[in-house]
């Protein structure tokens, strides 16, 4: 399993990251989980919800040749439900010649929170493609 930690921002109740975080898909039937900590000086951060997203839908959507598709085609859509964390409806969209999707994820085992977030597929050469 890998982990990813993201610069910690202080003293913001509404945090913005906007980083950058290159990760490793090994197996796209596996969702991609985070979680979310508040900072602590002298005692354990402390977990402050998680969520997870499916990202086969994307990784789908890197399988087909949209080459020549105008800018801003949704390939596909997934709805908010039950069995998702998704806050909103996420669209998997080409633009600017990459696939994009930008999803909004609701925070489980927490009383509210949200995390917004956009995946993009970064070629890194001499890896195997999905």
């Amino acid at each position: 399993m890998q982990k990813l930690k993201t610069r910690v921002v202080k003293k913001d109740v509404n945090p913005e990251w906007n980083e950058d975080l290159t990760l490793s898909v090994s197996d796209a039937n596996l969702p991609v989980k985070l979680t979310v900590y508040d900072h602590d000086t002298f005692s354990m951060d402390d977990k402050m919800g998680d969520a997870e997203f499916d990202i086969k839908p994307f990784l789908d959507a890197l399988k087909m040749n949209l080459d020549g598709l105008p800018c801003g085609t949704v390939i596909s859509r997934t709805t908010p439900c039950r069995s998702n964390c998704l806050s909103e409806e996420s669209k998997v969209v080409w633009q600017g010649n990459k696939v994009v999707q930008d999803m909004c994820l609701r925070l489980r085992n927490v009383e509210c929170g949200e995390v917004e977030l956009q995946l993009q597929w970064i070629e890194i050469p001499g890896s195997k493609r999905l």
